[in-house]
């Protein structure tokens, strides 16, 4: 009886035990899902600092993903070995030189095939919220084309994907979330990009700013719905203004038979000065709130976690347009937060 109940004993500690150690194994694969946060590094400053202390920054911060708007070499350079992964922008006014297969070839055998697998091309972005009234509207889609043939040529189509960044104002109707549509100046646009996306397997870049929805519609849209604070849901089902803008693009690509088609929040922040609503305080609000919302879903894509870039890594005083596009940044340019934020 004795040997018989030590059996018994030892099986159940050693299934505990394995229990355990599959708990255990199961803890880095949580927090890759939901270590879907990057920052966008803008380099619109005069009192920036150097690329390399740009790269530690990210590191020391735990933050894993990285947008940048152009290949600039330095930073290419310091990305080497530090395991961010990267979405490189092709700049707008190279896109009509990159219709021709030659240049476009060129390009990726310039600016990325160097580097890889040192630096870890996650995206590579071309253009950057084109207007389809913009004349370059019309080169998008070729120049994309042509940089997935350099990249399949490159032997990166497995690690790369190539899309755009699209403005959410392409959407008309957007509330209720599911009558977005695009727009009829948009749809010529923005079709054949989407059939791009799904004959590659590759996500369209959204940026998306409930900031500019708040500023542009302060009657309808409340402070703390933009910031994630509401209590309660609104009439159609939403809590935040975040979600329900994100799933009126969802509708929208439905509408063009692209249902399964992923989005990436390429860009999503909220300047501390500057204009209407913009304060530390409420910047601090969003940011925080984002980065705690998107480990979930939306509405309609209800399984998250949502890749999301939030715009930006630091105050760049020489952008142009509103004032408040000098102060989105997380830092400040000597490299002190401007929040106190976790970002995985």
């Amino acid at each position: 009886m004795d040997l018989l109940l030590s059996r018994r004993v030892n099986s159940a500690m050693m299934n505990a035990i394995l229990f355990l150690f599959g708990i255990i194994l199961s803890f880095p694969q949580l927090q890759f899902t939901e270590a879907q946060i990057g920052a966008c590094y803008g380099r619109d400053g005069n009192n920036l600092p150097p690329q390399q202390q740009v790269i530690n920054l990210y590191k020391s911060k735990g933050i894993t993903r990285m947008r940048i708007y152009d290949p600039d070499e330095a930073t290419l350079q310091a990305l080497k070995g530090s395991n961010i992964e990267l979405i490189l922008g092709v700049p707008n006014d190279k896109i009509q030189s990159l219709t021709d297969s030659k240049t476009a070839t060129n390009w990726v055998n310039t600016n990325v095939k160097p580097y890889s697998p040192s630096v870890k091309f996650r995206y590579i972005t071309v253009g950057n919220e084109i207007e389809p009234s913009d004349p370059l509207s019309k080169n998008v889609v070729t120049a994309m084309q042509n940089i997935q043939k350099a990249i399949n040529s490159a032997n990166l189509q497995n690690q790369i994907k190539v899309s755009t960044a699209i403005k959410t104002d392409l959407v008309t109707n957007p509330y209720p979330p599911n009558k977005g549509v695009f727009s009829d100046p948009a749809l010529p646009y923005i079709k054949p990009i989407v059939n791009f996306l799904v004959q590659n397997g590759a996500p369209l870049l959204v940026n998306v700013y409930p900031y500019f929805s708040y500023v542009g519609n302060q009657k309808s849209i409340s402070l703390e719905y933009a910031l994630f604070t509401q209590k309660g849901k609104n009439d159609a089902g939403y809590q935040n203004l975040f979600d329900a803008i994100l799933d009126s693009v969802y509708a929208a690509l439905e509408k063009v038979n692209a249902p399964n088609l992923k989005i990436v929040v390429s860009e999503s922040g909220w300047p501390s000065q500057g204009g209407v609503g913009a304060s530390d305080q409420n910047a601090g609000t969003y940011y925080k709130n984002l980065i705690n919302h998107v480990k979930g879903g939306t509405i309609k894509r209800p399984k998250g976690p949502i890749e999301t870039y939030l715009f930006a890594m630091f105050d760049e005083d020489l952008k142009k347009g509103a004032e408040t596009e000098k102060h989105f940044g997380l830092f400040r340019p000597d490299k002190s937060p401007k929040y106190q934020i976790t970002f995985n």
